[in-house]
């Protein structure tokens, strides 16, 4: 199975909180994206977040739509991302929706992690296009 790796910068990062209450806060987020590496391109993305009011622990899940080449193939897929940190300890995946690619990218799927070094992102995504 292909891995794609590289990294991305946010570009935009919208956030807009809907319930503030006891224990932990929930927030819509809408952001941009552009991919370097073997991913080149760019995405929106959208997610739901949950940041504990202590702020030891927090969690997301949400769709992203990437548009660009794989590898130099072109197309675009949609990503699904879940993630959960608590007390330094992080874990971030996403899965490729199946069927959800198109041009050269139709038939993608896999999935892999995001890592988040103090803001600098960087990913790999194990694939196969089929």
């Amino acid at each position: 199975m292909p891995r794609a790796a590289g990294t991305f910068t946010v570009d935009s990062w919208d956030p807009q909180p809907y319930d503030e209450a006891e224990g932990a806060v929930l927030t819509r987020v809408h952001l941009t994206k552009t991919f370097d590496g073997d991913l080149t391109g760019t995405s929106t993305t959208d997610i739901i977040t949950a940041i504990a009011k202590v702020e030891t622990s927090a969690a997301y899940a949400g769709f992203e739509r990437f548009t660009g080449t794989v590898h130099g193939r072109k197309g675009t897929f949609v990503l699904h991302h879940t993630a959960t940190s608590h007390a330094g300890e992080s874990s971030l995946s996403w899965t490729i929706l199946p069927d959800s690619g198109t041009g050269e990218l139709a038939g993608i799927r896999g999935g892999g992690r995001i890592v988040n070094d103090d803001g600098a992102h960087s990913f790999h995504l194990d694939y196969e296009l089929g």
